[in-house]
């Protein structure tokens, strides 16, 4: 069966991400991380207006619905219980929490980085930024044989 165009670009997008996500290490620190970025991002918005947190999260699955319905559907359910988690935390505390982890994470990224000797990918292209959770999901996707 012929692969549509917007899969085709899913997974040039996919294999043009992995080329700088080559090292286990890597992987490993971008698996723990990637996630906890879209968290923390999700969480500082939601601490500045939860609906905006909705709509940011609305406007990326958009974004994803044209790469791929497989890999949007996996978006909405890990961007829709990370929301959950959000609107049952303390909301005085979201703010803070988001802020140290978004740090953190971002700082696990660029050893991640070093290690593998190659920059990050959003240097060249920022769609990459939307592609790290889809890099992820990918091999979750494989390993349960879910065709993206």
């Amino acid at each position: 069966m012929e692969q549509s165009s917007d899969t085709r670009q899913v997974t040039r997008l996919i294999a043009t991400y992995s080329e700088s996500h080559l090292n286990p290490t890597n992987e490993v620190i971008h698996f723990i991380c990637v996630p906890v970025i879209v968290f923390s991002f999700l969480g500082l918005i939601w601490a500045l207006h939860p609906l905006a947190a909705v709509a940011v999260t609305l406007l990326s699955l958009v974004y994803y619905v044209t790469l791929s319905t497989p890999f949007a559907l996996g978006m909405l359910l890990m961007s829709g219980a990370m929301l959950g988690i959000l609107s049952i935390l303390p909301q005085g505390q979201i703010l803070g929490i988001s802020i140290s982890v978004f740090v953190v994470a971002w700082i696990g990224q660029f050893i991640g980085h070093k290690i593998e000797g190659k920059k990050p990918s959003f240097f060249d292209d920022l769609r990459f930024l939307l592609i790290g959770p889809l890099f992820v999901l990918s091999f979750l996707y494989r390993r349960l044989h879910i065709a993206y």
